[in-house]
């Protein structure tokens, strides 16, 4: 095997397709900061500790583990930011009110989340700490379709559910936390025949409402059947009623309803989202509530937010109209070296053709040229 082979889900990004996630990335941290969200960067290595606690099994099987050679502590590279954005809420900013947070930087995975994604995404996120009303989770569901509008995605639909749904009907039952698990993988395959093995010692009206979450998935009119269906518990009333709003309130978008689905990372805590858009292969945008999210950093407060891989989204996103450039020849002439820094401080890209490159292919698809006219220096149109 080539030594420079890279491993398996693991690739370099070649020019025009970096070129793509970088204008991506941009856009989407500026439309992040129109709504008023302050970027921070956590870093790539923590302590392996604060990295996963409270986080659940998951995403600690997805975690690269090492040792650190100064401390000899076991150490972690992240998986996902936002246990990272927590403890910068909770213990550097430690702010009383709300706390609008945004975020880019590569996570890495130890294995991938789906047969043909990187285990390196470039993730970027926002989140909103100290409000636990729904006008959070509105905003935060507004700013995830802004963003995937601004990378020129397809039409866009958005999956609503609600982990206290689920959350409320295993309450009423005596599973433990593997067989908890194990109906959260049921649920998310449709997997009826395993819901019935996994609940056939639960409360009938519990296992057959579990069963009903199974077909719970359409429309906006499944809202009103799952408060027929299933046990009238307050948690799930008041979950239906929170997702009933919500969806009142999108616009641009379609909405379905997705009450069996628990996909994600285990800190939910209540509404969640998946956005699809035409083309892609799985949901672009995840998330949610996730109330507990701080609370092992000593700080529980209201949190939501969601997470995306640019490197996913750039793959769907409509191709950049490439900004053309300017070929200039290369020279040594002071009247030639300040017109070539002139065009560049206005913002223009403008590449010198170094000596015998002239036939070369031109990466930037140069449109004009800076030529020499009556010992003035000139741009022209090729």
């Amino acid at each position: 095997m080539s030594a420079w082979v890279l491993p398996d889900h693991i690739a370099d990004v070649l020019p025009s397709e970096a070129r793509h996630i970088e204008e991506i990335r941009r856009n989407l941290l500026d439309m992040a900061r129109c709504y008023g969200y302050e970027l921070v960067m956590p870093p790539l290595l923590e302590h392996l500790e604060s990295l996963l606690t409270g986080t659940g099994e998951a995403l600690d099987l997805q975690t690269f583990k090492l040792v650190d050679q100064i401390s000899g502590r076991m150490m972690g590279l992240r998986a996902d930011s936002t246990p990272q954005v927590a403890r910068i809420d909770a213990h550097l900013l430690n702010r009383t009110g709300v706390a609008r947070l945004s975020y880019c930087g590569p996570v890495l995975h130890t294995r991938p989340a789906a047969p043909h994604a990187s285990r390196e995404p470039l993730q970027l996120g926002a989140e909103i700490y100290g409000h636990a009303g729904l006008e959070a989770d509105l905003e935060i569901l507004e700013l995830a379709l802004d963003s995937l509008r601004a990378a020129h995605v397809g039409e866009l639909t958005v999956d609503l559910g609600d982990v206290r749904i689920v959350n409320a009907l295993l309450a009423q039952t005596a599973l433990t936390p593997a067989q908890t698990a194990q109906v959260h993988g049921a649920l998310a395959t449709k997997d009826a025949s395993a819901l019935a093995q996994l609940t056939a010692q639960a409360p009938t009206d519990i296992a057959r409402a579990l069963q009903q979450l199974t077909q719970l998935y359409g429309d906006a009119t499944l809202l009103d059947e799952a408060r027929r269906v299933l046990p009238p518990l307050p948690a799930i009333h008041a979950a239906l009623d929170q997702l009933r709003w919500l969806a009142g309130h999108i616009q641009g978008a379609s909405v379905a309803f997705d009450l069996a689905d628990l996909r994600g990372y285990a800190y939910y805590s209540g509404a969640r989202f998946a956005v699809y858009a035409a083309g892609a292969p799985d949901a672009l945008v995840r998330g949610g509530r996730y109330d507990a999210v701080g609370s092992v950093f000593g700080r529980k407060r209201p949190a939501v937010g969601f997470s995306l891989d640019i490197k996913a989204l750039v793959a769907v996103a409509r191709p950049a109209v490439l900004r053309a450039a300017i070929r200039a020849p290369w020279g040594e002439g002071q009247a030639l070296r300040e017109a070539i820094a002139t065009l560049r401080a206005a913002g223009e890209t403008v590449v010198c053709v170094l000596p015998g490159h002239e036939s070369e292919v031109d990466e930037f698809q140069c449109d004009r040229e800076l030529v020499q006219r009556d010992a003035a220096w000139c741009v022209t149109a090729l």
